[in-house]
């Protein structure tokens, strides 16, 4: 799975233990470590949460030792593999479900298979796509009614027919499982997804009900299926220790980097990060580096160290780093971005828009420069940008698809963003409606919130089911 299933599935098993639900988390050896410590402590607080571990297929795969992530995977070929070695995992699954008897089994949407198991097993089957209602509904729309093949041309708009709002987009923005009519490994894997989603119980999300109202109407009423908003499931870590392990070890200490933001003034910071997934080029990287220095602006930017040609340590122009000391951090790897994010100093957030990284912008509070590298994130793009107000795009120039990341992308354009985002004639109204969010993401996890009762809904109608059955 990659790593925005991963860590809301951990945040979800330990909300659902802490309501003495006991919750076991199925992974691989490789991924357990990233989160044993953090269920550890939840146990020894008193919460009934383990881990239970199995090889990830790499060998039968025909993938590389150690890629058991879709982080790993750096091409659609990889990714294809990856996502077939997910089916592999059947039988050992099945095998632990037996033992361990459960009530309920939560899979994510690369799991179909886990909807036959259910069934045999006679429990119900959850969903957990690890986006929001809005892109939900829009890939349903697509599916079923196929507006892209009424235009012309790639670049032509569309309207996505039957949403709550008016979303247009283009052929080129389209994932190619959809836009290729054609059938191909890919096709087929997403209709499986489509299936198991509509024959599951219903589906888990991470969003709470205030942040996408209209979505969530219309996924139970359109759709037509059931579905409980529980998130934003980030919140449950409390202290620092739990949001600077939240994922990962990461490649610095935390109190490095909250020094750094404590010698900094409220809203004066921006915080660039793009993801565990997104791949950019050499070129792309340097036109982000001189975009940062012509801004003017303090910055934290992450640097995932994994672009697709072999000059991936010579984009940094010489002197970068010295040069903006005191005024931006560089972080080269994993960072703990609750952690950052949480933080008085953060005035804004340059975002790739996956559904993770928006709803952690939302609940922190700050307003984002939206980049969407991916479908998906182009439908998070108009929730943060066209309906709440509270995000800038940086254009349509740098869109692309994760496995396409040669698109120019033009400093200027970059630069331009960040400005109207941090210090704009826009800025105080935007981190005005950010801030309002925040609060009620906050106040929809508390007890009596929205998402506190759907969650007490979900597990008072799982318990009942059960107790019907026996």
């Amino acid at each position: 799975m990659s790593k925005g299933h991963m860590i809301p599935l951990v945040d979800m098993a330990r909300q659902f233990a802490r309501r003495g639900v006991k919750a076991t988390l199925v992974t691989t050896p490789l991924n357990a470590p990233k989160f044993s410590k953090t269920i550890q402590r939840d146990r020894e607080l008193g919460s009934d949460i383990s881990i239970r571990t199995t090889e990830f297929p790499c060998k039968e795969a025909g993938l590389p030792d150690g890629c058991e992530n879709l982080a790993s995977t750096t091409s659609t070929e990889m990714t294809l593999k990856f996502i077939k070695a997910l089916y592999l995992f059947q039988q050992p699954v099945e095998q632990f479900l037996e033992e361990d008897h459960p009530d309920c089994l939560i899979a994510g949407t690369l799991f179909p298979w886990t909807v036959d198991v259910a069934a045999k097993l006679g429990i119900p089957r959850l969903v957990f796509s690890g986006t929001g209602f809005l892109p939900l509904c829009a890939y349903h729309s697509l599916m079923e009614h196929k507006p892209h093949l009424t235009v012309e041309s790639d670049t032509e708009e569309f309207i996505i027919p039957g949403l709550p709002h008016t979303i247009k987009m283009s052929r080129q923005q389209l994932s190619d499982h959809i836009k290729d009519e054609t059938e191909n490994p890919m096709t087929e894997i997403i209709k499986d997804v489509m299936i198991a989603e509509m024959t599951s119980y219903g589906a888990i999300v991470n969003s709470f009900y205030e942040l996408e109202p209209n979505y969530v109407k219309h996924y139970r009423e359109g759709v037509g299926r059931k579905a409980w908003h529980i998130g934003p499931v980030s919140l449950c870590n409390k202290d620092n220790e739990d949001k600077a392990q939240r994922g990962q070890e990461i490649c610095f200490s935390e109190h490095q980097c909250l020094d750094w933001l404590n010698s900094k003034k409220p809203k004066s910071v921006i915080y660039i990060c793009f993801g565990s997934m997104s791949i950019f080029s050499s070129a792309q990287l340097l036109e982000i580096a001189m975009a940062l220095e012509a801004s003017d602006q303090q910055f934290i930017w992450v640097v995932k160290q994994n672009t697709t040609n072999e000059e991936q340590n010579e984009w940094m122009p010489e002197g970068f780093e010295e040069k903006l000391k005191g005024r931006g951090l560089i972080i080269k790897g994993w960072a703990p971005q609750v952690l950052i994010l949480d933080h008085e100093a953060i005035g804004g957030f340059v975002t790739h828009c996956g559904w993770n990284s928006s709803l952690e912008g939302v609940t922190a509070g700050v307003p984002m420069v939206t980049w969407p590298l991916s479908a998906e994130q182009f439908f998070n793009e108009k929730l943060l940008v066209e309906i709440l107000k509270i995000g800038v795009p940086v254009g349509a120039q740098a869109w692309s698809q994760r496995t396409d990341s040669r698109v120019p992308i033009n400093r200027e354009n970059i630069q331009r963003a960040v400005t109207k985002l941090m210090v704009g004639p826009e800025a105080e109204d935007m981190r005005s409606r950010a801030a309002a969010l925040g609060k009620l993401a906050k106040m929809a996890v508390e007890k009596g919130g929205s998402s506190d009762n759907s969650l007490v809904s979900l597990l008072e109608e799982l318990r009942k089911k059960q107790s019907n059955s026996n």
